[in-house]
């Protein structure tokens, strides 16, 4: 896959284009409808979640100095804090069933409470949480990896869909050259 063409403000700041200055601003212009000019809006949803709110100001940050700061964007985002947020607590709970597995293997070494079947499956049961919350945390993580690949794919096929070249217009001498004059 060819590497995507360089924004405007990329070739503009080099100062060593190829490009006409008609082909600049065709492509300035292009760049320019390809945004809403509305900035992302947090959800009330991220914005009472502490990690989630803090992932978002995050990201919008790194948007906002890339100028991809848009509310087309917004939904994405959002989703994305909400997600890292999730997985963050489930992190939490599997970290809890951690603990209580080693607060049970010292009880069952210095209390003869539990047999060893009462033990078992205690710890059977333990495991197969710490599975799930894993298989819980292994599925957020991949959504978000989604997320992660499709935003940076839609910034880049958005620079791609932009025009490279201007529009060529037929001199009258050209058309009557060829015959069509």
């Amino acid at each position: 896959m060819p590497t995507p063409t360089k924004p405007f403000k990329v070739l503009t700041t080099e100062k060593k284009s190829h490009r006409t200055k008609a082909e600049l601003k065709l492509r300035q212009e292009g760049e320019e409808a390809l945004s809403s000019k509305i900035e992302m809006k947090e959800r009330k949803e991220v914005r009472t979640n502490k990690i989630a709110h803090k992932e978002f100001k995050r990201v919008k940050g790194l948007l906002q100095n890339i100028d991809k700061n848009d509310a087309l964007y917004e939904n994405v985002i959002n989703r994305y804090a909400m997600l890292l947020a999730e997985c963050s607590e489930f992190e939490e709970k599997r970290e809890r069933f951690y603990k209580d597995m080693e607060k049970l293997d010292a009880e069952f070494i210095e209390d003869d409470d539990f047999t060893m079947k009462e033990y078992t499956q205690l710890l059977c049961n333990m495991q197969k949480n710490i599975l799930a919350i894993d298989k819980q945390i292994q599925a957020k993580r991949k959504m978000m990896l989604d997320i992660e690949k499709e935003n940076v794919m839609t910034i880049a096929s958005a620079l791609r869909s932009i025009p490279k070249k201007e529009k060529e217009e037929n001199s009258p001498l050209l058309k009557v050259l060829r015959g069509e004059a």
